[in-house]
This record gives C-alpha cells, structure tokens and sequence, in this order.
C-alpha cells in the first residue's frame, strides 16, 4: 500500500555520519520533525538545528539558524583561513531570506559594513604577501553585504559617509578585482536608487568620468553595472544637474564609447545590459521635453532668425535689397518665395509652423543642426522637392515637424513611466 500523501521519504545528511531515507509526516509541525532527524543522532537541544536544502541554493526550512551565530562569530576570527571561509559561506547562506534575517538581528549588517570601513586598511599591509587572500575576503565581504540587503530588510539610510567612501575608492581604483569592482558598482547603485540623501553623498563621490573607462573594458557585467550606476545618477538627479551630467556625457563621447566598445565588441547584447542601455536612451531623450513642449514665439528676433538661417544656408542670398520702401515688398516677396520653396506652411510668417506642441521649438532644433551638420544634403533636400510638381513633393519643413513629432511619441519622451525591459534603438 502506497504510504499517505503527506508522508515524504527525505534524504538527511549530517556531517560525519552516513545519510538517512527517513519519512516526513508533513502534518506535524516542524519543530517536531527536526526533533526526529536530531534525535536519530542522539544530538541534543534541537531547537538549535535547522533543516538545509542540499542542492546549490542551501536555503533553511526553518526560522532558527544556528549557522547564523555560528558565522557571526567565526567572520571575526583572528585567523585569516578561518576568516576566508567563513566570509564563504556567509556569501552563499545570504540568499536565503531566513538565515539573512537571523543574521541581520545578530547586528550583520553593520559588523560587515565596519569591516569594509577598517579592516582593509588592516589588511592593508598584507596585501602585498597576500593579495589572493585580500582580495577574495574583500570580495566575499561584499557579496554577502549584497546579498543581505537585496532582502530590503535594512534601510539603506543608514549608511555612513565613510561606507561609501570606501565603496567608491573601489570604483574609483584603475586596477581592482573584477569581482570586487562589481560588487561595489551593485551597491552604489542600490543607494543611489532607494536613498535620496546618499544620492547627494554618491554624487560627491563618483564622477561620470571615473565611470566611463569601465565601460571601455570587455566584461559586459562590469558595463552593464557601470551603465546601471550611470542611470540611477541620472534618474534621481535634479532637473537642472541633468542637463549638465548630459553635456559631460557628450564631452566624454558616451555614445561612441557603447558603440565601439559594447554593442560592436560584443557578440550578443544579454538581457539586462539592453534594458539598461534602453533605460540610459529614455532618460535621454526626455531632456527633450522642455524643447518639445515650447512654442515659438512670434515677436522673439532670436528665434526668427533660426528660420533665417535655415533660408540663408538652403540659398545663399549673398546680397540683399537696399532697405527702401520699394526693396522692402521685393524683400518680402523673395521672403515668401523661399519660405515655400523650404516647405513651410505659412509661407509669410513660417515662425507659426512651431507653435504646436509637441514638437514645438524642438522641430525648429532639429532642422537648424541637419542643416549646419549635413549642409549638403540639406540643399539637395531643399531644392529637389522646391522642383517638384505638388502631388509628389516631400516639403522639408512640414516633413521635419511631423517627423520630429512621430519620432517625440515613438520614443516616449516625457513619460519615464515607461522604463521596463524593452528592444531598444540606439539613436
């Protein structure tokens, strides 16, 4: 007879003894069980022992862990061995949401984050005889810190400058661990992204510029994290800092950088790292929306004489007619003529082709530098379609609002609502 559902036969290991095939009577509560398993090795007070997967994850079935005691006491040894391997196995036991919860009312957290503070620089003079062993103590410190806070169990405003300070060196450091480095991009962005204060304290700490050579290596994780960081600076910024943190951007030729160095060196794009490069073309584009939403103003002189440029550059009027009564209507005529043949609507005062928003003056922007930047095509542009018959025309003015205004909407600018995993466009 097949035994009751709720009998399960468990393989149970215990170091230093042979496996036992035992049935578990899921009905009974789990302190009983544990009980059991503890009893068929003779191991007294039970309730000290918790039940373990064995499988990669080695989460706990149970809310009391003595390993977490155990870790907290063995990460303070004065042994360096014993240190290692215990950081180890903090590193791992960390995912699991119960151990991490024991360990953090032990006071982990903060036992971790004073050991990043002062014991590198103990350390410090051993690096040299040593390296190996600083570096994965320093590495597993920080996946643990990592692992820990992902529970969203401890605020992240409770950190101190002088955490993140050391957090930052390691970022900032041309030659570091590659998983050290990771790890403390992870954390900075974790701040920076659930802490408005240790925005501010980040901000002083890190630079665009100290970021960018990361991007310029061939680890797409260490990009990725460093394009992640990039993001949340930008993200939780004020308004008027994100136009300054775009034009360093530009100076540092950002756009080039992830083109040579991470879409064309790379094979294929992972997951994350597209979502993070969709994420950084988002809040791009939205710096747009100030442009997109303003109308131009008729009577401004600064902004008709864009519109003048755009006439200057498309047919070169090297002289004018003498301002008299006369000139003026033939001025006004030739005006006209070439406002038409540049494709605006209004051909008398084209300055009213911009005051629908969107696109407003952001047409207007994109116009100016096509025709600065590609002034030939814009020409050939300009006076292929002034030649053609009506029905086929593709007037140049007409055809760059309304492109301006379907790419503004395609895009998404303004609406950072829509930051989620999405195939994106590097434009």
């Amino acid at each position: 007879m097949p035994p009751p559902a709720d009998i399960v036969k468990v393989a149970i290991e215990w170091p230093g003894a042979y496996p036992k095939l035992m049935e578990i009577d899921q009905k009974k509560p789990l302190s009983a069980i544990i009980k059991e398993v503890c009893d068929g090795w003779s191991l007294p007070n039970h309730e000290y022992y918790a039940l373990q997967h064995a499988d990669s994850s080695n989460f706990y079935i149970t809310e009391k862990a003595q390993n977490a005691q155990q870790l907290h006491e063995r990460i303070q040894s004065s042994s360096m061995d014993a240190k290692l391997e215990a950081l180890k196995d903090l590193a791992s036991l960390s995912r699991d949401v119960t151990f991490a919860q024991e360990f953090i009312n032990l006071d982990g957290i903060s036992l971790l984050t004073q050991m990043v503070e002062s014991g590198t620089e103990r350390y410090q003079k051993l690096q040299k005889i040593m390296k190996p062993c600083f570096g994965d103590m320093l590495s597993f410190t920080l996946t643990a810190f990592v692992e820990l806070m992902d529970h969203g169990i401890v605020s992240w405003d409770t950190f101190s400058v002088a955490f993140i300070k050391k957090i930052a060196s390691f970022v900032n450091k041309s030659a570091i661990d590659i998983s050290i480095l990771q790890r403390s991009l992870a954390i900075l962005e974790s701040m920076v992204l659930n802490s408005h204060d240790l925005y501010q304290k980040v901000a002083q700490e890190i630079t665009i510029g100290q970021l960018i050579p990361h991007l310029q290596g061939s680890d797409q994780e260490i990009q990725t994290y460093t394009i992640a960081v990039i993001n949340a600076l930008f993200l939780k910024a004020p308004d008027d800092r994100r136009q300054e943190m775009a034009n360093i951007l530009a100076q540092k030729q950002l756009r080039s950088i992830i083109l040579t160095h991470v879409i064309r060196a790379q094979r294929a794009i992972n997951n994350e790292m597209a979502h993070q490069l969709y994420v950084l073309q988002v809040l791009t584009f939205n710096l747009l929306e100030d442009r997109m939403m303003t109308k131009m103003d008729p009577q401004d002189q600064a902004q008709r004489d864009i519109i003048f440029e755009l006439r200057r550059i498309a047919f070169d009027a090297e002289s004018e007619p003498n301002n008299s009564s006369g000139s003026m209507e033939k001025r006004k005529s030739m005006y006209t003529r070439d406002y038409k043949k540049l494709g605006f609507i209004n051909h008398v005062n084209p300055a009213m082709d911009f005051t629908q928003t969107p696109p407003g003056m952001l047409a207007l922007d994109n116009m100016l530098y096509f025709a600065k930047h590609h002034q030939d095509a814009y020409i050939r542009i300009v006076l292929e379609n002034s030649s053609r018959e009506d029905k086929h025309e593709c007037p140049f003015g007409r055809s760059s609002i309304e492109l301006t205004k379907m790419l503004c909407e395609i895009l998404k600018v303004g609406e950072l609502q829509h930051l989620s995993p999405e195939k994106f466009t590097l434009l």
